[in-house]
């Protein structure tokens, strides 16, 4: 059976992260992937979890106090940021993160995430990614200021080296009004 955009990026994770080690929402939003994160990692494992709106730091702490998790740090500040939160030890990889392009859902439309911000965290966790991680962005581009950065992440993902990453696209394309997709890279094990 097909999954739903949402599913299938839980899907993904699941399967290239491990117990006991280190990931990241760029977008905690409310806090469903980041509890869906803290879950995979478990209690020895660390979730990195960003924001700029302090609504949805607000909202992801009480989540997170609700389902009693200690591995979450949260994060008020841009992802584009994410390598000044990052571990100095540079053989501590990351081993998956998750976006959720757009806006935060219930709230101002006007704050969105931006094409050279999401580019950038997406670089930064490149390099830090380790052998088979991978990093799920859900592309919602039916807002203004969406379709140029979808625009943008694609043109750039398009020229990732394929000796390095395997960059999937999975999307339903019978759907109306501008439906979500995903763009998931996977470092490749070399």
């Amino acid at each position: 059976m097909l999954k739903g955009i949402l599913n299938y990026a839980h899907y993904l994770l699941e399967e290239a992260i491990n117990q006991d080690e280190i990931v990241i929402d760029a977008t905690c939003g409310n806090g469903n992937d980041t509890l869906f994160l803290s879950e995979l990692v478990g209690e020895h494992g660390k979730v990195l979890a960003f924001d700029i709106q302090k609504e949805a730091i607000t909202a992801t702490r009480q989540r997170v106090i609700e389902h009693e998790r200690t591995n979450v740090f949260l994060i008020h500040d841009s992802h584009e940021n994410i390598a000044k939160y990052l571990p100095a030890n540079k053989d501590e990889k990351i081993s998956g993160a998750i976006f959720n392009l757009g806006y935060l859902p219930k709230s101002d439309k006007k704050i969105i995430t931006k094409p050279d911000s999401t580019i950038t965290a997406i670089d930064t966790i490149l390099e830090h990614l380790r052998k088979d991680g991978i990093i799920v962005i859900v592309v919602y581009h039916g807002h203004e200021g969406g379709k140029e950065e979808k625009e943008a992440i694609l043109k750039h993902l398009f020229h990732l080296d394929q000796q390095q990453y395997s960059v999937l696209r999975y999307g339903f394309i019978n759907q109306k009004n501008d439906p979500p997709f995903i763009l998931a890279i996977q470092k490749k094990a070399n």
